[in-house]
C-alpha cells in the first residue's frame, strides 16, 4: 500500500489492539473489519478500495 500509495497517504496510523481485530479506517471511515469477515483482507481489494477513496 505504502508503495502503492506514497504520494497521497498524508498519514498513516497503526494501533495496536487484542482480540483478533484488524480494522481499517480512511479518514474516520471503516472500510473493513476482520471481526466481521473472520479473515484478513485481500491486498488487491484494500488498494481498490483506497483508490476510490484517494485523490488522485
Amino acid at each position: 500500500m505504502l508503495t502503492t500509495f506514497k504520494r497521497q497517504i498524508e498519514e498513516l496510523t497503526l494501533v495496536p489492539s487484542d482480540g483478533g481485530r484488524f480494522e481499517i479506517f480512511v479518514d474516520g471511515s471503516q472500510i473493513y473489519s476482520k471481526l466481521e469477515t473472520g479473515e484478513f483482507p485481500d491486498e488487491d481489494w484494500v488498494i481498490e478500495q483506497l483508490q476510490a477513496k484517494l485523490p488522485a
